[in-house]
């Protein structure tokens, strides 16, 4: 049980006082110390030098360690087995990658000064509507965090609403995923088809092919690591946590006392669209894991 003066600590701050929070934290901000100076310090050639590509690789682990966080919150605390968490990495990652693309235009052998060659390969006309705004960061950005959200919001009203849990929820997500890669796939839908968008250069005016441009996205996964960690172990330890428990045990004698479990789920699935799933998918595409 919980101290009267753990229980009264901000629930934000609460994970900061566990010793597996520390100890966490303590392992990836150390990893993270370590592989920079192996990459900074250390001369090349020398056994113990960490070079740009394997930096850039520790990053796309870290990135699939932040996704895990956020799995385990839904799976793990509240019990949905969601097969669908690839939709909200893909549309987190082509959010970025449509920002990403904007510049390629001119810079290709077609040499078009607003669509990349892909689009021009393919006889497009003009920009699709809903590449309109992808050439402004904020609105980027933004979008990595409202598209998938907008997608667990709208899925999760509609799955909870109906009661559908266990293995049907779980082939419904699937299904989704499915559903969404067709539509990607398709080559009339301007996302570059089974290609998908690539020969990203830069972001914010930094050159993603330099190996100061890579560490700094190794780095930034490992914040979007731990801020994902402590956000994810803060709800855990809170109220919310402890419905979530329940709510994963037994959902009917919750529902029973008074809990509306649907808004629960709903809650925690919009987590899993907001927290790891587009990050990561945002920091795999501006990483060149496409």
């Amino acid at each position: 049980m919980m101290t009267q003066a753990t229980s009264s600590q901000f629930w934000l701050t609460r994970p900061f006082g566990e010793r597996a929070t520390q100890t966490f934290l303590g392992v990836l901000f150390a990893a993270l110390l370590l592989v920079t100076v192996l990459h900074l310090a250390v001369p090349q050639g020398h056994p113990l030098h960490v070079n740009a590509y394997t930096v850039n690789l520790f990053g796309k682990y870290l990135s699939y360690a932040l996704l895990a966080v956020a799995v385990d919150l839904v799976w793990g605390y509240l019990g949905i087995l969601s097969l669908g968490h690839g939709a909200f990495f893909a549309i987190g990652g082509y959010a970025m990658g449509m920002y990403l693309m904007r510049p390629l235009g001119h810079r290709g052998p077609y040499g078009h000064q607003l669509m990349p060659d892909f689009m021009v390969f393919l006889n497009w006309d003009s920009l699709p509507w809903y590449c309109h705004g992808f050439d402004m960061a904020w609105f980027a950005f933004a979008m990595v965090l409202l598209a998938p959200g907008m997608l667990a919001l709208v899925f999760g009203f509609l799955a909870f609403r109906s009661r559908v849990t266990g293995v049907y929820l779980s082939i419904i997500t699937q299904a989704l995923t499915f559903a969404l890669m067709l539509a990607f796939f398709r080559n009339e839908m301007g996302f570059g088809g089974n290609n998908g968008l690539t020969d990203f250069r830069e972001l914010l005016g930094f050159n993603l092919r330099s190996d100061a441009t890579r560490l700094g996205l190794f780095i930034a996964t490992g914040v979007a690591l731990a801020l994902g960690y402590i956000l994810c172990r803060a709800i855990v330890t809170s109220k919310l946590g402890r419905v979530c428990v329940a709510t994963r045990d037994a959902e009917a004698r919750t529902r029973f006392i008074g809990y509306r479990v649907e808004r629960f789920q709903l809650l925690c699935l919009r987590g899993l669209g907001h927290a790891g799933g587009p990050f990561r998918g945002a920091l795999c595409a501006a990483s060149g894991h496409y």
